[in-house]
């Protein structure tokens, strides 16, 4: 459920989105003019509506085609949200998808049966270029059905340098160093410890959502047990994320007004140094380059740490990916080929670094970020480097409760305990496998 959707389902954040009316985009759906004898094709290129999501297809869709001036694509709008994903669940249906399309990674794929409506692209040329956990994200052992469109993003803390370095203060790789700077932290006076902001619900998640490598470091297999209804948030090691959001919350280290502050606010309090330490996720850069971009390298970003210091490492969210539907063929599948490889070069990589501002790495080896990004996001890059880097949870299962934000509100501000929350939520996502008829439920 990640899907790059709203921020107020955090999880469903890291894929490309949905976008414009299928009234809009019906009209050139696989019509597409192709000349097989010249070997030229004409693309239609579906993307959501979202205005930078259109401004980067633009740009890669123009530079392509003065490299390619044989294959022309054009670029197609679809909505957001709910309606966007009907029209692209609908177009496969009846075999009107455009020749190529954005859409989600992770498990909201499962539902377009990618098998049955997707090119494999596992066996092209520059398949092992991609990241891992990417390749998982959209296929894995079963074919390739998509290539990365933009960065992955991480649930990190993000941090203010200036307060480590006046203290003297390491990365925490544990939970116990974490918590131990914050207490140092607070003694000084300095700032907040933790930031938490509970104005926007849905930052309250990120304890649990971000301890996520934490839990597959010690169970590899938890997020199979887990959509098999064998494994509980109420158990360890996947309860320790409520665990550590009470613990903090006993110990008095968020920030006075954590019940009202807002995400904005958040991400100006670390920028500013009124806040230490925010758990929250890296699209964060985004947001402290239009508040405060004279914090672009005051603000850094490590890891949510677990209970093994040797097993530190994020939890990933990857990018929304671009796919071919088996309805391309002919002259349009070999010029959709060639798109989606190009797709792939730096060449893409830096137009999308210069359309929108990257969040994280790229998953394409590489592809490398710009020097100027927020360290907020080059940070990142060592535990992608050294693969320290774990998949988050809802691009490994389809289950993901509705009411998670409104739970770690509530243990977060005191008024339920970890136990309580974690059982509360375990009823939760019980309705929800329920709804999606899966199977052990």
């Amino acid at each position: 459920m990640v899907s790059r959707t709203s921020r107020r389902s955090v999880v469903a954040i890291g894929a490309g989105g949905l976008a414009l009316s299928l009234a809009l985009v019906g009209c050139s759906a696989g019509g597409s003019d192709s000349d097989s004898e010249s070997g030229s094709a004409t693309l239609s290129y579906l993307v959501d509506n979202q205005e930078s999501t259109v401004k980067t297809a633009e740009a890669l869709a123009k530079a392509f085609t003065e490299k390619n001036p044989d294959i022309t694509v054009d670029v197609e709008t679809r909505p957001q949200g709910a309606d966007g994903d009907n029209v692209i669940k609908t177009r496969l249906a009846t075999g009107e998808m455009s020749d190529v399309f954005a859409y989600n990674s992770g498990s909201l794929l499962e539902a377009l049966t990618p098998q049955s409506t997707l090119v494999d692209l596992s066996g092209e040329a520059w398949a092992d270029k991609l990241d891992k956990n990417f390749i998982n994200s959209v296929g894995g052992d079963d074919g390739l059905y998509g290539v990365p469109m933009g960065q992955a993003m991480a649930g990190a803390v993000l941090y203010n340098k200036a307060i480590y370095e006046e203290l003297g203060l390491e990365i925490p790789t544990t939970w116990e160093e974490f918590l131990s700077n914050s207490e140092a932290i607070k003694a000084s006076g300095k700032a907040a410890p933790i930031v938490q902001t509970y104005g926007d619900t849905w930052t309250s998640q990120l304890f649990v959502l971000g301890d996520f490598n934490n839990v597959l470091a010690e169970d590899p297999d938890w997020a199979e047990k887990y959509t098999n209804n064998k494994a509980k948030y109420v158990d360890q090691p996947a309860t320790a994320g409520f665990e550590h959001l009470q613990e903090a919350f006993e110990d008095q280290l968020f920030n006075e007004d954590f019940a009202s502050a807002t995400y904005a606010d958040g991400v100006t309090m670390v920028a500013t140094g009124a806040g230490a330490q925010y758990p929250m996720l890296t699209f964060a850069a985004s947001q402290l380059m239009t508040t405060n971009p004279e914090a672009k390298d005051a603000v850094g970003a490590f890891p949510l740490p677990g209970p093994d210091a040797d097993t530190n490492g994020l939890t990933v969210w990857m990018p929304g990916a671009v796919y071919i539907p088996k309805s391309t063929e002919g002259a349009k599948l070999e010029a959709a080929k060639k798109f989606v490889e190009w797709l792939v070069t730096p060449e893409s990589c830096d137009i999308q670094s210069e359309t929108t501002s990257p969040q994280g790495p790229f998953v394409v080896e590489g592809c490398d970020l710009p020097d100027d990004v927020p360290a907020i996001v080059s940070d990142l890059q060592p535990y992608f480097d050294d693969e320290k880097t774990n998949l988050a949870l809802e691009f490994l299962s389809p289950i993901k409760g509705p009411a998670l934000e409104q739970i770690t509100v509530a243990v977060g501000s005191g008024i339920t305990s970890a136990a309580e929350g974690a059982a509360q939520y375990d009823e939760d996502v019980k309705k929800q496998a329920q709804q999606l008829g899966i199977e052990g439920w």
